[in-house]
């Protein structure tokens, strides 16, 4: 914003040098096609001169245009604070949109809920067959995985590098799957326990209460 006692002190030299350039008449109330001044700053956000026109090196910064009797008719920004502003309006724009496809969404998984639940026994059965389908692939995993270490122990009792090779290889890769499919089951379990928790929310909302809305996931 220019600053109005720097404005002011300017606008008045500005306005003495128009009164001596055109007399008398200048000091009456602009008319309709009469001068005008304008008064504009530097990038620091300086006033730093008044005129009849905006010099070409401050094309692009922020005016004040004024009439005779030093009242304000126009303002404009500088072209770095539009930038901003919309840039802002676009990131606030891109924000809102994000809030309401979130919600949008929020509102397609609550009509799912309820649509393939009745009660909350069915997440609690659903969830514990999911995780047996689990357990019973790590326990295949965790039966492979003692095979292939006996069988590192007599490849190296037999100093056999190839086979050594091989059973340490699918050692490395059947403890993957199993630090893989205990983390897929523990993610289950959080999942069902959310479902469940918001299955109880909209039941409640369903009796009278109010269902809230989850807030958005924090970003990491």
């Amino acid at each position: 914003m220019l600053n109005s006692t720097v404005v002011r002190s300017v606008f008045v030299a500005a306005l003495a040098q128009f009164a001596l350039a055109g007399g008398p008449a200048l000091a009456q109330p602009q008319a309709k096609g009469g001068k005008k001044i304008v008064c504009w700053k530097d990038k620091s956000g300086k006033v730093v001169g008044c005129g009849d026109s905006v010099p070409p090196e401050y094309q692009s910064s922020a005016t004040k245009e004024l009439d005779l009797r030093g009242v304000t008719r126009k303002t404009t920004e500088s072209a770095e604070d539009a930038a901003k502003r919309q840039a802002q309006e676009r990131e606030l724009a891109d924000k809102k949109a994000a809030e309401q496809k979130r919600l949008a969404d929020q509102r397609r998984q609550d009509s799912v809920l309820l649509n393939v639940y009745s009660s909350e026994q069915e997440i609690d059965a659903k969830r514990d067959r999911e995780i047996k389908v689990i357990d019973n692939q790590i326990g295949q995993a965790q039966g492979a995985l003692k095979n292939a270490q006996t069988r590192l122990i007599d490849a190296r009792s037999r100093k056999s590098d190839a086979e050594v090779a091989r059973a340490t290889a699918e050692i490395a890769k059947l403890q993957k799957t199993i630090e893989t499919k205990e983390k897929e089951r523990e993610e289950l379990r959080q999942t069902y326990t959310a479902q469940k928790k918001r299955y109880q929310e909209l039941k409640g909302a369903s009796r009278g209460a109010t269902a809230p809305v989850p807030a958005a996931p924090a970003k990491k």
